[in-house]
């Protein structure tokens, strides 16, 4: 950019700025959120503002020991001396955002940063980016993030419950798939089954699973056989071999497996123990999961749809079954990347975008789960195989910190918890304490977005998905009086027909 000053002047720097960091006056401030522009050494540079304090030069005369009745005397005068003192963070110099190796000098002009310098910042055309939201400062300004980077680095939405996590979910995959992306929603629920995504394209899948697919560990977590059950896992193993062997399959999975088990000879009282114990969790997993087991079914990767919004309904199942469900896909996926990445035929073809909801169920802190383990090989491992996450969580303090800290994609909404903004700030070496500090602050639909999907953090007011999400507030008022109306309707009918009767 040229030496031309960039536009209105909002302040001059004071001392003790680094290249990092820059402290100015004004008597006219820009608000928190909003950019400026401040003259450097090596030019221009652009900066977020994250601070903004009030001074009066009267009272940085007097004591600190503040007499009530004296500030009240002062009354105007107080306020007319009052200036602003305030903090930005330095981003990059405008040519190629790269921060700047000299700090500005005392004195430099600090200028509002002109609508065109961020509209370049946070611009990029279709199908690479994709729209999320407006400047939160500057609703004219629109903010646009790049799909390679939110796909492959992986991202965390979070926020408390309300604060529009769903919202910001909704915008993004009806973005994607516009876009010829291709989705998997592990939605807990059913918020996104009556949606409208990208369009229309909407993919239900049901969790239906075929017993024969699955792994020893999905298996043994249905039976609710515990590795501490050592005897019931040795004696599964062993009918499990035993029916691989089988070249005929004349009944259903299940009703095989008990029949290796009952066919299984010993003279040993814990393996016979164990064996009809396995016999009877199996006929217990027939009643409880014979929605969701079938042998019939395909594999659950043959029903993704490419270019699709492809959402398993999780809504109807217990937190067992959730696990296998979701364990199962997230191996399956992964595999079928890897075959791809080979050269070996693949069912899927096509990077994918895991969204996960309830991200604090699949992969708790302090608790191990089949899902848990599979999150972390992704979040690992998915980049090479194009493979995405997207974790999507209320609760992001009890959300593992390994899993949560490859998510380098950060889009935080309103989170009042300081518990919680600490264990965020922890995962992400770029949420400074300023920009924690106006978590509690945030609007509803209003986020942080830090990280490679964009080119400097910001302060985004995400758009509003026009389509009908399950998430979305009810109007109890409504609904209640809604209800008495339709109880007054229906027994004003009984009278009515009461008294017909009687003449």
């Amino acid at each position: 950019m040229s030496r031309q000053q960039p536009g209105e002047v909002v302040g001059f720097t004071i001392d003790n700025a680094t290249p990092s960091i820059v402290r100015f006056v004004s008597t006219n401030p820009p608000p928190i959120g909003d950019y400026v522009v401040v003259e450097s050494p090596e030019g221009y540079v652009l900066g977020l503002v994250e601070r903004v304090g009030t001074k009066s030069m009267t009272l940085a005369f007097m004591s600190t020991a503040f007499d009530p009745r004296l500030i009240e005397r002062l009354g105007d005068e107080l306020r007319g001396d009052v200036y602003f003192e305030c903090i930005a963070r330095l981003l990059g110099r405008l040519e190629d955002l790269k921060l700047p190796r000299l700090p500005p000098l005392p004195g430099a002009r600090v200028y509002k940063a002109p609508r065109a310098v961020l509209e370049k910042v946070f611009g990029g055309k279709e199908p690479y980016y994709i729209r999320l939201g407006v400047l939160a400062s500057r609703p004219d300004v629109q903010v646009n993030v790049n799909v390679n980077m939110l796909v492959t680095r992986h991202t965390a939405i979070l926020a408390i419950t309300g604060a529009g996590k769903s919202n910001t979910v909704a915008v993004i995959v009806d973005r994607l798939v516009r876009i010829g992306g291709t989705v998997v929603i592990l939605d807990f629920h059913g918020e996104y089954l009556a949606s409208n995504l990208g369009g229309g394209r909407v993919n239900i899948i049901e969790p239906r699973l075929n017993p024969r697919h699955l792994s020893i560990a999905e298996l043994m977590t249905l039976l609710g056989i515990e590795h501490r059950f050592y005897n019931q896992e040795r004696v599964l193993r062993k009918a499990l071999r035993r029916l691989e062997q089988r070249s005929v399959h004349t009944k259903g999975f299940l009703d095989e497996l008990a029949e290796e088990l009952e066919k299984l000879g010993t003279s040993r009282r814990e393996e016979v123990t164990a064996i009809n114990a396995v016999i009877n969790k199996i006929e217990s997993v027939k009643d409880r999961y014979s929605d969701i087991l079938d042998d019939e079914a395909a594999d659950i990767v043959a029903r993704i749809r490419p270019g699709y919004a492809n959402v398993v309904d999780l809504s109807r199942l217990d937190r067992d079954a959730i696990d296998v469900t979701a364990s199962h896909l997230l191996r399956k996926v992964l595999w079928e990347r890897k075959l791809h990445k080979l050269g070996v035929k693949s069912r899927l073809p096509y990077p994918i975008l895991i969204v996960v909801e309830e991200a604090h169920i699949l992969a708790p802190k302090d608790e191990d789960t089949l899902s848990k383990y599979w999150l972390a090989r992704i979040a690992r491992e998915g980049r090479k195989f194009g493979v995405g996450l997207m974790l999507v969580s209320q609760r992001p303090k009890t959300l593992d910190p390994d899993i949560l800290s490859q998510a380098n994609n950060l889009i935080v909404l309103r989170i009042v918890e300081p518990s919680d903004q600490r264990y965020i700030q922890a995962a992400s070496e770029s949420l400074t304490d300023d920009l924690v500090e106006q978590l509690p602050a945030l609007n509803t639909g209003e986020a942080i977005v830090i990280g490679p999907l964009i080119r400097v953090p910001a302060l985004v007011k995400i758009d509003k998905y026009p389509g009908p999400l399950g998430g979305s507030d009810i109007d109890v008022v409504a609904e209640w009086q809604n209800h008495m109306s339709q109880e007054s309707e229906a027994e004003e009918s009984t009278i009515e027909d009461v008294l017909s009767n009687l003449m």
